[in-house]
């Protein structure tokens, strides 16, 4: 019972920590940072993904309102030049509006702080938001549970094969997640957020996709064994390792994205 206990917190502890990891470093996840400029602090958040309908507020904390600034920014990818804008002042926050796009659509942009003279640019590199549509709570929920769920049954029955545990059951539960997390539910989330059932092979690229399909290739093989021997341990590993090395592949790397140098000029 010990032993059980300790495999069952070894895998929540893995399962959370590759989770923690893959979202914080998407290239949705906001980017934060602080600069100085004329010895004051300025620390802010920006974001990188934003539901329609409306622009994209991008807000940055500064109280003193001799500090100004103003941002650039350009539909990515495409041929568009730079368009430069001045940050507007609500209250003690100034504010970047990125203008709206189509789900999937990207903007590039790059903010500047002026103050007394001096210029403070907030990143080194322009930043990339994306705009999806909204996603209603009833399969966004079910999608991120199950997700997490398989996630943990992976990771407990690669842990039940190294110690030379059954695995049918835990294989069991892990497919299911995982068929009903990645391959019902998911395709739902993209369908509200970005208009698409699926955009990954064969029908385009989106990393996120065929990761859930890789997942499921390798624990089906893994099932499959699982059934015919309870106590199969091989595949079972090599499912949750690869599951694991997927989760460790950032949060919607390679998304679902409008290629805008494809207009006709």
């Amino acid at each position: 019972m010990k032993k059980n206990i300790l495999y069952w917190i070894i895998a929540i502890v893995i399962t959370l920590s590759s989770a923690i990891f893959q979202r914080i470093t998407g290239p949705t996840h906001p980017f934060r940072g602080k600069v100085e400029i004329s010895g004051e602090e300025i620390r802010y958040r920006l974001i990188r993904s934003f539901p329609k309908p409306t622009d994209a507020p991008v807000k940055i904390k500064a109280g003193n309102k001799s500090i100004h600034g103003y941002y650039k920014f350009k539909r990515y990818p495409s041929y568009d030049q730079w368009a430069y804008k001045d940050l507007e002042r609500d209250g003690e926050y100034l504010v970047a509006y990125i203008p709206n796009q189509p789900p999937a659509g990207k903007v590039k942009y790059k903010i500047f702080l002026t103050k007394e003279g001096e210029e403070k640019a907030l990143s080194d590199k322009p930043l990339i938001i994306r705009f999806r549509d909204d996603v209603p709570a009833w399969a966004m929920i079910p999608h991120i549970i199950l997700m997490f769920a398989a996630m943990l049954f992976s990771m407990r029955a690669g842990i039940a094969a190294i110690v030379s545990e059954k695995t049918y059951i835990l294989s069991l539960l892990t497919i299911s997640s995982l068929v009903a997390g990645g391959l019902i539910f998911g395709p739902i989330v993209q369908k509200y957020a970005f208009g698409d059932y699926w955009t990954g092979w064969p029908f385009g690229t989106d990393l996120t996709d065929n990761k859930t399909a890789v997942a499921f290739i390798f624990w089906l093989i893994a099932f499959i064994k699982a059934y015919k021997n309870p106590n199969h341990r091989t595949w079972v590993i090599v499912a949750s390792i690869v599951l694991l090395l997927i989760y460790l592949i950032p949060h919607s790397l390679m998304g679902s994205e409008i290629d805008f140098t494809k207009e006709v000029k």
